[in-house]
This record gives C-alpha cells, sequence and structure tokens, in this order.
C-alpha cells in the first residue's frame, strides 16, 4: 500500500470514527439533570405539545390493552433525552446517580420499581416511552417517575434504565412541563418503603401534619414489612405516631425522634 492510499484509509477511518460518535444534530441535556460523564445522546425529541400517561405501577398487556395499577396522564412540552452509557459503569449505577441528583433539588419520587416488578421492558419501550433501542431484559431495568419542586411542581421527570442483550446500556430521561396544574400526586406504598429502605431515611418536608391520605399511605407502606421499625421526626410526630397506630400499625415499631426537622421524616431504626 503507498503512503498516499495509507493515509487515506487513516483519515477515512477517523472520519468513521468521527461520525460514529457524533451526537443527535440540536440535542442537549435536560436543565434539571445532569450528564453522567462518558454518556452520549443517541436519540432525542424536543416538541411542545405530547400527552404521555406515565405508569405508577407494574405494566402488561391483557386482551390487547395496557394494564397498569395506577397511572400520571399528563399533556403539555416534553423534551426526551436517551443516553448510551459508557462500558465502565453499568445502568444502574447510572440510574442511582441520576435519581440522587433529581432528589438532591427536592424532587419527589411518586414511583420507583426494579427489574420484573416493573413489568415487560418492551412494553415500556414501545408503549410507554415510543423508543424500540429501550428494550432489553426484564430483569435489567429500572423506572421512576418524579415531580419537581417548587416553582417548576407542574412538571415531571420520568427516568428509565436498561441493559440491552449486547450488553449496551442506556437512560431514558424525559421532562414533561404540564399545560394545566398537575393537582395532587401521591405516590406509591411500594415506592416509600424501597426509598426508606434504600437511605434509612424518608423525609417529607411538605407534610407536617397528618393527613387522612398521607397516614394511610405512610402506614400502608409500613405494613409491607413488619419488622421495620423507625423514629418519626418532626414538629407534628407524636400527631404522626398517633395517625399510624391508627393504621394498624404497631405502637413499638414506632419511636418519636428529634422535632427540628421539616415536615415528617422516617428514619429505620437498626
Amino acid at each position: 500500500m503507498s503512503r498516499f492510499n495509507g493515509y487515506c484509509l487513516g483519515l477515512s477511518l477517523l472520519l468513521a470514527s468521527a461520525v460514529a460518535g457524533a451526537e443527535v444534530p440540536g440535542s442537549h441535556d435536560l436543565d434539571v439533570l445532569p450528564r453522567f460523564a462518558g454518556s452520549k445522546i443517541v436519540s432525542f425529541k424536543d416538541v411542545a405539545e405530547q400527552e404521555r400517561t406515565y405508569p405508577q405501577g407494574s405494566i402488561r398487556r391483557i386482551s390487547g390493552t395496557l394494564r397498569y395499577e395506577r397511572e400520571v396522564a399528563v399533556k403539555g412540552q416534553l423534551t426526551t433525552v436517551t443516553y448510551e452509557l459508557p462500558s465502565t459503569h453499568s445502568a444502574n449505577e447510572v440510574f442511582a446517580n441520576a435519581r440522587t441528583a433529581l432528589q438532591a433539588q427536592d424532587a419527589e419520587l411518586l414511583y420507583w420499581c426494579v427489574g420484573r416488578e416493573c413489568g415487560s421492558s418492551s412494553l415500556w419501550a414501545n408503549a410507554v416511552f415510543d423508543n424500540t433501542r429501550l428494550t432489553g431484559a426484564d430483569d435489567e431495568q429500572t423506572y421512576a417517575l418524579m415531580r419537581l419542586a417548587e416553582p417548576r411542581h407542574d412538571s415531571l421527570v420520568a427516568l428509565y434504565s436498561i441493559t440491552r442483550g449486547n450488553k449496551r446500556a442506556y437512560l431514558h430521561a424525559e421532562l414533561l412541563t404540564a399545560n394545566a396544574a398537575l393537582g395532587e400526586v401521591l405516590p406509591t406504598p411500594a415506592t416509600l418503603q424501597r426509598q426508606l429502605k434504600s437511605t434509612g431515611e424518608l423525609r417529607l418536608a411538605k407534610q407536617v401534619e397528618p393527613s387522612a391520605a398521607w397516614a394511610e399511605l405512610l402506614a400502608g407502606s409500613l405494613r409491607l414489612d413488619s419488622t421495620l421499625r423507625v423514629s418519626i421526626s418532626g414538629a407534628q410526630a407524636e400527631a404522626w405516631r398517633e395517625a399510624l397506630v391508627a393504621q394498624r400499625v404497631r405502637a413499638s415499631r414506632l419511636e418519636l425522634g428529634e422535632p427540628d426537622v421539616s415536615g415528617v421524616q422516617l428514619n429505620v431504626l437498626r
């Protein structure tokens, strides 16, 4: 091979590599979610108005119809971004990093599932996110639905991570700013329990006094594991304890913590 031909071949390979590594034109990260180092945008969409139905439960198809335990249906401006993740980090690690970053901004976790409890990965990819790239093994997926804090509390962020059969891992993130007020959207009991067990604490800064709905929700979460003991902190900790006991949570599982906490906070007792 001549020196000229070798130069041309090398230049072609360099250009091909640059094209393969190029991101989607016009794409950008979500303003609320920092990019994980080494990630590459492989899919992007930004539309002025889109309707989305975000599940708050396992997704499955029954008699041709999609079924979930609960859902949040919303319409508004939608931005979606899909990242291919670096091979040196797992999808679970990057997902956890993204969830933690959003919660550090006081985003509220409305639903969180892991693996097969989420349902069929192909349904998440095709029916929920309309992105076939996200199809993978059911036990290699994680999903979370979060609500941003004030003044953007009418915006939702959905996170979905998946590892495909070829071992490529992806994180998909969506930001939907609703056209109308969302109103109250409660998390699921299982989501609160997962959060409590994963971090050892559950902070609910906006829940100062125990409403009937939140007392029932927290009690339902605690009843999912009858061995779990917690301390309750906050100015109304005693009222919360009484409300949980009234919801059939054993008093011996509930201790009073510190009063100087915003809202109410539960901590796992070791």
